[in-house]
């Protein structure tokens, strides 16, 4: 199986990124959705020089954007920023749309369910719509868990999204962490999505690397090659960073970041950490997905 890589996770120019991914054996990255943070054709000489594929990017759906936002300016602004991301990825060669519908960290309705399920639909049907003109990209519904969203949070809420948005190239994203927490029984929730199924990304239960936790990975790895799931394993870990007495000293940080950028991975549970620290987790994530089949 293809194994690939989120770079939202850690504030670092792309360069730095890739050169990392390459050097530990991954075949690509999925690529941060901010298209007016990158030169495309300077990412994709990168990704040439390095043999890495571009698999597509994810929506970051920070304050403001929300396909269920009670303004419509915001509904509409949010459906302009996801094309932004399908021609940064038709640019880049890649084929995944991981489209997270609402705000993350948002817990609270603007509207009622069967309102804010309407705009669901309108939003995501322009943007397949949009879509279409890359007849390879597929968009991947992803379900998070309740405490970062009250909206989409199992697989079968994604599959009845998908349905009613009524798009060929609309189908499901699923994250081993959040179906962990979410679903009665992650396995069956992976057979269900079937082919349906865009994307896959990869965490230990408790959001560190593969192997780091508690999850079955090569149970996991079989449950989606049965499932026929053929697309990539997208590692999407975030490391915690530990402020007691117990915590690894690591006086390098390895990187800068904008407050911004800052305040984004601190909501996420993580913090900076030097290049060896994180290189470390990302060696172990995909020397695990390896050892048990992937």
């Amino acid at each position: 199986m293809d194994i690939c890589m989120h770079n939202w996770m850690r504030p670092e120019p792309i360069e730095v990124t890739i050169e990392r991914l390459s050097r530990l054996g991954y075949d690509g990255i999925e690529i941060m959705g901010e298209p007016r943070k990158y030169d495309v054709s300077s990412v994709r000489a990168q990704l040439d020089a390095h043999n890495l594929k571009c698999f597509g990017a994810v929506t970051i759906m920070i304050a403001g954007r929300d396909l269920i936002h009670a303004d419509p300016y915001f509904r509409e602004m949010s459906v302009r920023y996801v094309k932004e991301i399908v021609d940064m990825v038709g640019a880049l060669g890649g084929t995944i749309i991981t489209l997270v519908p609402s705000e993350v960290g948002k817990v609270v309705a603007m509207a009622d369910p069967e309102t804010e399920w309407g705009w669901a639909v309108d939003g995501v049907r322009e943007i397949a719509d949009y879509t279409a003109k890359y007849p390879a990209i597929r968009i991947g519904l992803e379900p998070l868990n309740r405490f970062e969203t009250n909206f989409l949070n199992r697989h079968d809420q994604a599959l009845k999204l998908m349905e009613d948005a009524g798009r060929s190239n609309v189908g499901v994203a699923l994250d081993a962490f959040h179906i962990n927490i979410e679903e009665a029984d992650m396995y069956q929730a992976i057979m269900n999505t079937g082919k349906h199924l865009v994307d896959f990304h990869v965490a230990d239960n408790n959001r560190r690397a593969c192997g780091e936790g508690a999850i079955d990975w090569a149970k996991l790895i079989q449950t989606l090659k049965a499932a026929g799931y053929t697309g990539p394993l997208t590692a999407e870990f975030v490391v915690p960073f530990d402020r007691s007495p117990l915590a690894e000293k690591d006086s390098d940080v390895g990187t800068t970041a904008t407050e911004a950028e800052l305040k984004f991975i601190r909501d996420h549970g993580s913090d900076l950490m030097s290049d060896a620290m994180y290189s470390r987790h990302v060696k172990n994530c995909i020397d695990h997905l390896r050892a048990n089949g992937a």
